[in-house]
């Protein structure tokens, strides 16, 4: 559910949808997202002063069951 939800906000505010890549993985306890996209869309995603990508971070965190630990990293 987090992935879903994450790829869904990233697709809508990204220039090229098309490059952007969410993959994750894990087990029940912890959750890995990895976030791949266009060059001139890791501004967009990271937001002023990181307010964005902070903001994806609790909406995942909050996705999940309170069993799961959710980390959202953005690979360049």
């Amino acid at each position: 559910m987090p992935l879903d939800l994450v790829t869904f906000i990233l697709q809508n505010l990204v220039a090229e949808p098309d490059r952007l890549e969410v993959t994750a993985d894990g087990d029940d306890r912890n959750l890995r997202i990895e976030v791949t996209c266009a060059p001139e869309d890791v501004g967009r995603i990271i937001g002023r002063g990181g307010r964005l990508i902070n903001a994806v971070r609790t909406l995942a965190r909050a996705a999940a069951d309170g069993r799961q630990r959710v980390e959202l990293q953005l690979l360049e």
